[in-house]
Formats: structure tokens, C-alpha cells, sequence
């Protein structure tokens, strides 16, 4: 498999006159970093697996719209997903989930909660970032963008990416630094006052 950067301007003219070879290619070359981007920002693998797939059917129609003077194709399609990731989250907020929190915690045994691995822990502190600083994280530091090519997918500037990235570590930080007991005797603390 190429690289996506190897993708060249004559095969995607090749695609919008609808080769389905020069398709193909676009596909193989840039569906793993779609994926992966939506992965990070859902944490589900069903829901990175449809965003993708809904990124190429909409390529399929809207070839016309990516203008490679922009940036490169990567950077669009990742801005094509995170596009769908936000829709997909209006929509699900548009209905009243029903709060499993509470029959969960009816059935959640008592006691310490078990250990958990780093990179569960680093996990769970990613997805627990808000949305401007997960995006940039993600597309950053796990999938090695440069900042001109974050910021073409987020449609920001440079310096806002910088700026994200910067504050999101700083949140990050201070997430995996503290212990579990720390935390809780600061709640109990704050309580107690």
C-alpha cells in the first residue's frame, strides 16, 4: 500500500472522472488515519468503522469539493470526519439516553475498584477531554499530524492548534498525576468546609 502523500493530483482527476482503480487507491491509503481519528474521538469501534465508511460514500459524491491548494486530501477527509463525528453527536443528544449509571450502580459489586493499566488510564483521561482538546490530541500526538495539517482539518489556525495541544497536555497532566485516593480526600475536603 502507498502512502497517502504518494496519492498524486492526476489520480484523483482520474477518480472524479470515475475510475474506480484510482477510488481504490484513494480508499486504501487513507481509510486506516479515518479510521483511526474517529476511534480516537468515539472510543468505539462501530461507530470510527460507520463515520469512515460514511467519509468515502460521501467522497464518492462530493469529489469536486477538495481543493488540493487547501491542503492535503488526508487533512480534508479528516475534517470530512470530524464533520460527521460532530452530527452524529447532535443527533444522539437530540434523545434522552436512558441513565444506566443508576441500574449499573445497583449491580456494581462494592469494594476498591480494580486496577487499571496505563494506557487505560491515559484512554479514559483522553476521551474524558472536551472535544477541542481530544481532537487535536488525537490528531497530533496519536496520529503524528503536523500542526499546518491539523489545522486544515479543524479549519483553525496554526496557533489555535498549538494552543489546544499545549492546554489538553497540560489536562492530561494533571489527570494522570493524581492517585485515586488523592482525588477522593479532595472531595471529602471540599465537603466537609
Amino acid at each position: 500500500m502507498r502512502e497517502p502523500e504518494t496519492i498524486r493530483d492526476d489520480e484523483l482527476k482520474r477518480f472524479r472522472a470515475g475510475d474506480r482503480e484510482a477510488f481504490t487507491a484513494v480508499y486504501s491509503a487513507h481509510y486506516p488515519a479515518v479510521f483511526r481519528f474517529a476511534l480516537h474521538m468515539t472510543a468505539d469501534s462501530q461507530k470510527a468503522a460507520e463515520t469512515a465508511q460514511d467519509v468515502f460514500v460521501w467522497l464518492i459524491h462530493h469529489a469536486e469539493d477538495y481543493d488540493p491548494a487547501r491542503g492535503s486530501l488526508g487533512a480534508f477527509l479528516t475534517g470530512v470526519a470530524r464533520k460527521f463525528l460532530q452530527r452524529r453527536r447532535y443527533k444522539e443528544q437530540r434523545w434522552v439516553p436512558f441513565d444506566e449509571t443508576l441500574a449499573d450502580r445497583d449491580r456494581r459489586p462494592e469494594g476498591p475498584e480494580p486496577d487499571t493499566s496505563d494506557a487505560d488510564r491515559l484512554r479514559a483521561a483522553i476521551a474524558a477531554l472536551p472535544e477541542r482538546y481530544r481532537e487535536v490530541v488525537a490528531l497530533c500526538d496519536l496520529e503524528g499530524k503536523s500542526y499546518e495539517e491539523a489545522a486544515a482539518a479543524l479549519e483553525c489556525a496554526v496557533g489555535t492548534v498549538r494552543s489546544r495541544l499545549h492546554r489538553a497536555r497540560d489536562l492530561l497532566a494533571r489527570k494522570l498525576q493524581r492517585k485515586p485516593e488523592e482525588s477522593k480526600c479532595e472531595v471529602r475536603m471540599t465537603w466537609s468546609k
